[in-house]
């Protein structure tokens, strides 16, 4: 055996070795405790004792020479390495889970909770379709539908809170996945009596409007990747929480907005506005699919991104 092969096995001896050493039952207490960012509950969730939850995150604490979690009022939050951590060891946990006898997924009995995020205004176009699908292939599941997003949607995704979140905005960090559903055309919204624009209007004459958008602070605003271009900064803006706001303004001030076809049209008799084509404007509204990696090899996790990703759910 060559001195290079020879170094090779003593080096997976030693890494075997230390393995061996571990109680990997540590593992899904640190998992839980993730999870719910708290002791007590992950305590409830794994069937065990406060003492002894609070034990292996002591143990945890040595393994990995880190405190792992720090007091946040009454429950804990986790320390840069532990959430360095939660991924791969999540994915690793779903791995085995996913070979142990019995692990497989099947829709038709689960009785599994699923939490899906659907930003304004795609609740209202892909709510009922979604439940509905989900209930037609897998009657016992209890799917909830969230449609209020808040800036902690990142970390709702790492933990598992939340399993997918479809919106229009992408998540940039590399630990998050997404698919792309579908592209929405965008239509310019205006009161019936607005006092001077016509279906002619010209792009300076857009500009020169006071437009409303969705808050253009937030993650998941629709209206950020039009008025963040060099050519829109100029443009004076009355922001607002959502679509629906953006609508309810225009329909009664002189103010005009950049929103999905779709919801134009689908909302225009209710609120007296006019719809008119931007043809200028070549981008279109893109609907992600999102989730984080760390839940890729849960089998029920795949099978719901099969449901999301249908056309006849999204369309």
């Amino acid at each position: 055996m060559s001195e290079l092969n020879s170094e090779v096995v003593i080096d997976q001896c030693v890494s075997e070795i230390h393995l061996r050493s571990v109680d990997l039952n540590l593992l899904t207490v640190f998992d839980a405790v993730m999870q719910m960012q708290n002791i007590t509950r992950a305590a409830s969730f794994l069937g065990m004792s406060q003492p002894a939850v609070s034990n292996a995150v002591a143990r945890l604490k040595l393994m990995f020479n880190d405190e792992l979690f720090v007091r946040c009022g009454r429950g804990i939050q986790p320390t840069v390495r532990a959430k360095q951590l939660f991924g791969p060891m999540r994915q690793a946990l779903q791995l085995v889970q996913n070979e142990l006898p019995g692990a497989e997924f099947e829709p038709v009995t689960s009785e599994r909770i699923f939490s899906v995020a659907l930003c304004s205004p795609l609740d209202l176009r892909l709510g009922a379709a979604i439940i509905n699908r989900v209930k037609e292939m897998a009657p016992q599941i209890h799917l909830k539908i969230n449609s209020y997003i808040t800036s902690n949607i990142d970390n709702q995704l790492r933990y598992q809170d939340v399993e997918f979140v479809i919106g229009y905005a992408n998540f940039e960090s590399t630990e998050f996945n997404n698919v792309v559903l579908f592209e929405d055309e965008l239509t310019l919204v205006l009161a019936q009596k607005h006092p001077r624009i016509d279906a002619n209007i010209t792009q300076e004459q857009l500009l020169s409007e006071q437009h409303a958008v969705v808050s253009l602070e937030e993650f998941y605003s629709f209206s950020k990747p039009y008025y963040i271009k060099e050519t829109m900064r100029r443009v004076i803006t009355q922001q607002c929480t959502d679509l629906y706001s953006v609508l309810s303004i225009v329909s009664n001030t002189d103010m005009v907005a950049i929103v999905p076809a779709w919801l134009a049209q689908q909302q225009a008799e209710k609120l007296q506005l006019r719809c008119i084509p931007l043809p200028w404007i070549e981008e279109k509204a893109t609907c992600y699919l999102s989730w984080h990696e760390s839940a890729e090899r849960d089998k029920g996790h795949q099978w719901l991104k099969s449901m999301l990703s249908q056309p006849e759910t999204t369309e």
